[in-house]
């Protein structure tokens, strides 16, 4: 990370015009193969006051600031209301658990702590369908370029291994490292060491293609196995945790 990122980032939630619940960076540097030039990705839940949110005009329900800076500093903040936040929870989305629960953490509160707690509650068997399709969206970004990438191609590993992952122990994972620790994949660690040596556009020889594809297509099939057999619940059970979290922070009850 750049040495100077944590006050930048600081500065950026310091400035958003609502409450922060959290923020926390998501993207290449929660995966661990972020590059010299790689972006910060901030990711968040605001909190609107009543008047925001009940009014004829609600929201705004998603704020987003780009950021370019002369010395190449990029960076992307995007933050959800709590309201429409806790509705993505509810469904197959491993992307908002996954930024829930990202330890790079730039601002964090009691409640934080609290969500990831209801958070557990959230999972569900199910969610290995966002993993499958996000993994697909990733191979097909990776084999229609050319010279294909290596990014879309470390994503669509990550992507595999954190959903077996969480199939496995209904725990959110979203470092490829760590995760590789357990699958042990070399070729995987080849291509992080070039990501994290190289530049956000890095990129892979033709012939190389056909062994990722194999492996590609092994992991999703590990996938859809690792589904069928979770013991993880079919539905999400936190609706009335979140319902009453949600309205405590309407009212401006925090703890």
């Amino acid at each position: 990370m750049n040495a100077d990122a944590p006050r930048r980032l600081e500065a950026v939630a310091d400035s958003h015009p609502f409450p922060l619940l959290f923020a926390t960076i998501s993207g290449a540097h929660l995966y661990g193969f972020a590059s010299p030039d790689s972006d910060y990705d901030l990711r968040g839940v605001h909190v609107l006051p009543a008047s925001h949110a009940l009014g004829l005009d609600p929201g705004p329900w998603t704020i987003q600031v780009e950021r370019k800076e002369d010395d190449g500093f990029e960076l992307d903040l995007v933050t959800h209301d709590a309201l429409k936040f806790f509705k993505l929870m509810l469904k197959k989305n491993g992307y908002v658990l996954e930024q829930l629960h990202s330890p790079l953490v730039v601002r964090t509160t009691p409640e934080h702590e609290e969500l990831k707690a209801i958070a557990r509650d959230c999972v569900t068997r199910f969610h290995n369908f966002h993993y499958l399709g996000f993994a697909e969206t990733q191979w097909r970004l990776f084999d229609k370029e050319r010279p294909r990438r290596v990014k879309p191609l470390l994503y669509a590993y990550r992507v595999l291994l954190t959903g077996i992952h969480l199939m496995q122990t209904g725990e959110v994972e979203a470092n490829l490292p760590r995760l590789n620790e357990s699958a042990r994949l070399s070729h995987v660690d080849d291509l992080i060491a070039r990501k994290v040596a190289g530049r956000e556009r890095e990129t892979l020889d033709d012939a190389d293609a056909p062994f990722h594809r194999r492996e590609y297509e092994r992991l999703r099939a590990e996938l859809e196995a690792a589904g069928a057999s979770s013991r993880l619940p079919e539905h999400a059970t936190a609706r009335a945790a979140l319902d009453d979290l949600l309205l405590r922070l309407r009212q401006g009850e925090r703890r």
